[in-house]
């Protein structure tokens, strides 16, 4: 049951996500924090800067796989609209993730203001996983239209009915 409804997350997250307008219907789609110079992941061509953030170990639900080596979960900025190298409201990013933990690992991110959940995504960084496109999440939602906010990316992977927590990182999106 667990996973269907991560599932059902993931297949409405997607369908949000997708960009049906043409470019030619935007004035200006070099400013459309929506869409993103690669679907797929960030390169060094995209001007992604990686954000160095320190990952604990463990914690949260569910218990770290045994021999789960020395995990580690960092921050990539895919788009960065004001070039300042941190994640701003607005921004793209996506994660590097590393863990033998699992050979399908996944990265839930929640960010809040003021203890209020504004912005919530779910995805597997694995080679097999559906829907590669979600890895990119744009730092905004309907309930977040604008301001800083505090976030949390937890990297699990499914043990079970449970999630078995690798790691865990915090950090500031930004004004």
């Amino acid at each position: 049951m667990h996973r269907l409804i991560i599932l059902a997350s993931v297949v409405v997250l997607a369908a949000s996500g997708v960009n049906c307008a043409n470019s030619s219907q935007r004035a200006n789609p070099a400013n459309d924090i929506f869409s993103s110079p690669s679907i797929l992941a960030p390169s060094a061509s995209d001007g992604a800067a990686a954000l160095v953030a320190a990952a604990s170990h463990g914690g949260g639900k569910g218990k770290p796989g045994s021999g789960s080596g020395s995990p580690s979960l960092a921050l990539v900025m895919s788009t960065d609209l004001n070039a300042n190298g941190l994640p701003n409201w607005g921004d793209s990013v996506t994660f590097n993730v590393s863990t033998t933990a699992t050979t399908e690992p996944h990265v839930d991110l929640t960010c809040s203001e003021n203890g209020v959940v504004v912005y919530g995504a779910t995805t597997g960084y694995f080679a097999s996983y559906p829907w590669p496109w979600t890895q990119i999440m744009t730092l905004s939602s309907i309930s977040w239209p604008g301001g800083a906010a505090d976030c949390t990316a937890t990297l699990y992977y499914f043990s079970g009915a449970k999630n078995a927590v690798v790691a865990s990182m915090n950090f500031t999106a930004y004004q």
